[in-house]
């Protein structure tokens, strides 16, 4: 194997630990239902085509952007919503036109350099957010074992980072809505 086949082996292993799978299959999988093409899925997450293209063949590993990876999380619940189906082209349109205008808070979005700035209100849906804070944090490896080392003293802090760092979407909103 060259030295390029290694890199490309070696950021698809890492993009399966981190996202559940590589991302050339989670986009190749996503795109039919939602009817893009890769070049306006690549605009409706906020990354350039060169980019996506290049994390879908490997040649990258991560996505370094957390509103850029919320949007992706919040493409892939809209697709696995079991409304998805019945929704309507227009309906489909306006809701990747607000996934896209989306922008999720991230650590740079939240600090205040004045008192006079107004505090940053979170989403409607503040559980992409989260995830992708926590994924842009650490891999998933990362998060299983923090979590193992907190299960003893601080189970639901162990849950917590296991339900939102290495679950999916739908298990944690009901995470989410069952602990509010």
């Amino acid at each position: 194997m060259s030295t390029g086949e290694d890199v490309v082996a070696r950021n698809q292993q890492l993009q399966t630990e981190w996202y559940g799978e590589q991302l050339g299959a989670k986009v190749r999988r996503l795109l039919p239902g939602l009817g893009l093409s890769q070049s306006a899925f690549a605009d409706v997450i906020g990354l350039s085509a060169p980019m996506l293209s290049q994390l879908m063949s490997g040649q990258r590993a991560k996505i370094s952007n957390p509103a850029v990876l919320a949007r992706l999380l919040a493409v892939e619940s809209l697709v696995a919503d079991p409304a998805f189906d019945r929704m309507s082209q227009g309906e489909l349109r306006d809701r990747l036109a607000e996934i896209r205008a989306d922008t999720p808070p991230t650590s740079s979005t939240l600090r205040l350099s004045s008192a006079a700035q107004p505090v940053p209100q979170p989403p409607a849906d503040p559980v992409p957010a989260i995830q992708a804070l926590l994924r842009a944090l650490a891999s998933a490896a990362e998060i299983e074992a923090a979590a193992a080392r907190l299960e003893a003293d601080s189970p639901g802090l162990a849950t917590f980072l296991r339900v939102y760092g290495n679950g999916r979407t739908d298990h944690a909103r009901e995470h989410f809505t069952n602990t509010l």
